[in-house]
């Protein structure tokens, strides 16, 4: 059985097992003594419902779910935002890392601008120790 089809039957069967919980809190919350055997059934239905799921565990063992969608559950949010707020804080976070990395680079170009402008001579050794003669890092100053 593929994946996907076990997690598919893994919800199908948490859908019922829930379904099963609510009909029985609906049973109990207003008992009467002639629905004892039909609490009877439906409590059998959860054993059954528990022991279908515990057949699947090895089906699905090796997905992992972060702990912050349970945080997500427990708040009543959608399981399925948590990916989208994922997906949006790493775009925020590429975009304040990538500003520093055009920052860093600005600052590294006029440095060695203003660095050739005073040391000429020991900027030139420093470029032919680095290999980067022809200056491939975008620090271009006019001078090869």
């Amino acid at each position: 059985m593929s994946s996907s089809s076990a997690l598919e039957n893994l919800e199908t069967q948490l859908e019922m097992f829930i379904e099963n919980v609510r009909q029985v809190r609906i049973i109990v919350s207003d008992f009467q003594p002639q629905g004892h055997n039909v609490l009877n059934q439906k409590i059998q239905s959860m054993v059954t419902g528990l022991q279908e799921i515990d057949k699947i565990k090895p089906q699905v063992q090796d997905v992992h779910v972060p702990f912050e969608v349970f945080d997500y559950i427990d708040q009543g949010k959608n399981p399925q935002l948590y990916t989208k707020d994922c997906i949006e804080k790493a775009l925020t976070k590429n975009e304040e890392v990538k500003g520093k990395i055009d920052s860093y680079r600005k600052f590294k170009m006029n440095m060695m601008l203003e660095l050739r402008k005073t040391f000429p001579n020991e900027i030139d050794k420093y470029r032919v120790l680095r290999g980067d003669g022809d200056d491939n890092d975008n620090d271009n100053d006019g001078e090869g």
